[in-house]
């Protein structure tokens, strides 16, 4: 079973769906242009901001608020 991720990006009201934290930390990377810190911070703890980022992100398992 696939364990479906949204990614919320401060500012934009759509998330960005990913089917597992590989693909959505190749996304962050590349699409986002996070840093590998930024990026990884957020698939561990679930969030990242300033300083590490210039905006906030939240990612979360999909139908968890």
């Amino acid at each position: 079973m696939i364990r479906w991720l949204d990614l919320l990006v401060e500012g934009d009201p759509h998330p960005r769906r990913f089917d597992s934290p590989g693909t959505a930390h190749a996304y962050l990377l590349k699409v986002e242009r996070l840093s590998e810190e930024a990026a990884d911070h957020l698939l561990q703890h679930g969030h990242v901001g300033p300083p590490l980022s210039r905006r906030e992100y939240r990612l979360k398992p999909l139908g968890h608020d």
